[in-house]
């Protein structure tokens, strides 16, 4: 179950959150990193 919620959250974080990809994660603003950090926690918990 918990794999399901997570694999659920990351496709709402890819159609809802902005991508930061080819950006650099240290020019980011703090919010920009908050919701790269959660997209990667999401992400790796879905895996």
């Amino acid at each position: 179950m918990k794999k399901g919620f997570f694999k659920m959250l990351v496709k709402l974080n890819n159609s809802l959150l902005p991508r930061y990809s080819g950006q650099d994660p240290a020019k980011l603003t703090k919010r920009q990193q908050a919701i790269l950090g959660f997209r990667y926690w999401a992400l790796v918990n879905s895996l």
